[in-house]
């Protein structure tokens, strides 16, 4: 690509190189959740939500167990104003759950803030100021020192107006651009607020440490995490947070490394949603620790049902290949992968095993509200017998023998390849029915009856075209019976009769489906389904539809 020269690494490494978090194998307990839905996923809307919406909106982020849930910038707009003074005076936020508002760096809009506040149960008031070199130098054209003192008088002032304002306060600081920032210098200005505000065992700072702008693989982000951690005064009694945006794609590994490395607490937004590439999606950070058997403390277990209220609310859609939440995440199309999911699942039946490891699927779907209906497997030219055979035994009770699975998935392929579309299961069923199921000519069954005898002997009536007649023949079996009389009565000269048999179950009633394959002496074979309430009569009839299927050919 051209001007590849433009483009330097604008982060900084570490004074000190520490790789502690790369020892660590996995993320072993939920972090502080802080949901940032109602501030930075509702400013990056084309049209921001109305009181009613943040009121529902806000509702759904407690149902699936938020206890920290920023509602927004209450100094920044009659809105969002209104809307906290609105949560707090219908006391519509429960005892467990505080809230969090943002304020800049600036006194009015610092007192503006805590006007909103007043009566709030429990709220984290949350300071930034930017500490760049970029924003420093081109936005605020200031010195450090300068940056530092518009920190402390910050800090000042929110120490101040929490003495003067009724409620119960907790303060948190972001030095906002901390990944543009000199790590020296961001530890300077956090432990300067920290010697103001000077937390306490029952009452810790939050020290919140964004990627507002994601600028490093993710592994320099974590290492930056893990020297503040090590080196913030009072550390002991301060809550270490992220806040990653996306900018690289890196948004969730950022948080994971970020939590590895020391951090405690995560800000984000339900499937991603902020500013530009958006925050790092807390739905993908949540069930990441769910598949490693690590509980999140948030409850997902109806994910459909979160999308509607979601895409409804904030007019965006979650993308189909969303991790856990898109449509398509839990689909094969594939022929080997449906293959592979569908003896899986069988397997995982058979065995009755505790821990979760069917193949291709990393978590169980219904244990996110998901259905294996429609969801895990669904067909078009790509797919093979095994998806297909799945589609069949799971919504219509039909267990095919391999051989006549293969036979029925090569069939199922053309029509979608033809039709050059996706089939649904009924359309599936429709041409398996067409297909193969009590198949009528150019033969057609119209009764049957076995004498009395010792040596299985049948009278069959059939009709073929407009003339109905009798044929007879005998066996070592009824069925075999029946199968000399008609390849006598048509000439037809065919082996290896592959039978299988099972119970059909259709809401309260049950009905016998049988299976038989007839090989021709060029060696294709041929295959027929009865379905019927009686086992014998659905057996006679998947043998008609097999010899049918070879006159047909």
């Amino acid at each position: 690509m051209k001007n590849v020269e433009k483009y330097a690494r604008g982060y900084f490494m570490s004074p000190e190189t520490s790789l502690k978090w790369s020892r660590k194998e996995y993320i072993t307990e939920a972090p502080i959740w802080c949901s940032v839905d109602l501030r930075d996923g509702n400013q990056a809307l084309v049209v921001p939500m109305n009181l009613e919406e943040k009121l529902e909106y806000f509702k759904l982020l407690v149902d699936i167990g938020f206890k920290e849930i920023e509602v927004g910038f209450p100094a920044a707009s009659e809105t969002e104003f209104t809307f906290l003074r609105t949560l707090i005076e219908q006391d519509l936020i429960p005892d467990d759950v505080t809230i969090q508002v943002l304020t800049q760096s600036r006194e009015h809009i610092i007192r503006k803030t805590f006007e909103s506040l007043q009566g709030a149960k429990k709220a984290v008031v949350h300071l930034y100021n930017s500490t760049s070199v970029a924003q420093r130098e081109q936005v605020f054209r200031k010195s450090k020192e300068e940056i530092i003192d518009i920190a402390l008088a910050g800090a000042k002032l929110l120490k101040q107006c929490a003495e003067e304002t009724e409620g119960n306060f907790q303060f948190q600081y972001s030095p906002e651009s901390f990944t543009g920032t000199e790590v020296d210098f961001a530890l300077d200005i956090c432990n300067g607020v920290l010697d103001v505000w000077k937390p306490r065992a029952d009452n810790p700072v939050i020290i919140n440490l964004p990627a507002t702008v994601s600028m490093s693989m993710p592994h320099i982000y974590a290492s930056q995490i893990e020297y503040m951690s090590e080196h913030l005064n009072y550390r002991e009694h301060v809550i270490l947070s992220l806040h990653p945006h996306n900018d690289r794609g890196t948004g969730v590994a950022d948080a994971e490394l970020g939590m590895l490395a020391g951090a405690q607490r995560v800000e984000g937004t339900l499937f991603g949603n902020g500013e530009r590439t958006g925050n790092v999606d807390i739905v993908t950070l949540a069930l990441n620790m769910y598949s490693h058997g690590v509980e999140p403390k948030l409850n997902f277990e109806n994910i459909p049902a979160i999308i509607s209220v979601y895409e409804r609310l904030t007019k965006m859609t979650v993308g189909e290949r969303h991790p856990y939440g898109g449509e398509l995440v839990f689909t094969a199309f594939s022929g080997s992968h449906q293959d592979a999911i569908a003896k899986g699942m069988k397997w995982r039946e058979e065995k009755e095993r505790r821990h979760w490891s069917v193949p291709y699927l990393l978590i169980d779907p219904k244990d996110i509200g998901r259905t294996y209906e429609g969801d895990i497997i669904r067909i078009n030219s790509q797919s093979g017998k095994g998806g297909i055979g799945y589609v069949l035994q799971q919504k219509y009770g039909l267990d095919l023998p391999p051989k006549m699975r293969e036979n029925f998935g090569y069939c199922v392929k053309n029509v979608s390849d033809q039709l050059q579309k996706e089939l649904l299961p009924d359309e599936i069923y429709d041409i398996f029915l067409k297909e193969y199921v009590n198949i009528k000519t150019p033969v057609e069954l119209v009764k049957y009856h076995f004498a009395d005898s010792a040596d299985f002997q049948t009278i069959i009536t059939i009709r073929t075209g407009n003339e109905v007649k009798e044929i007879t023949g005998e066996g070592n079996g009824r069925l075999d019976a029946i199968n000399n009389a008609l390849q006598c009565h048509l000439g037809m000269d065919y082996t290896d009769l592959v039978y299988k048999e099972h119970a059909q179950e259709t809401g309260s009633k049950s009905q016998a489906v049988s299976y038989i394959g007839i090989t021709a002496l060029d060696g294709s074979v041929y295959w027929g389904c009865g379905i019927d309430v009686d086992i014998m009569t659905s057996s006679v009839k998947a043998l008609f539809s097999a010899v049918n299927q070879m006159s047909r050919y």
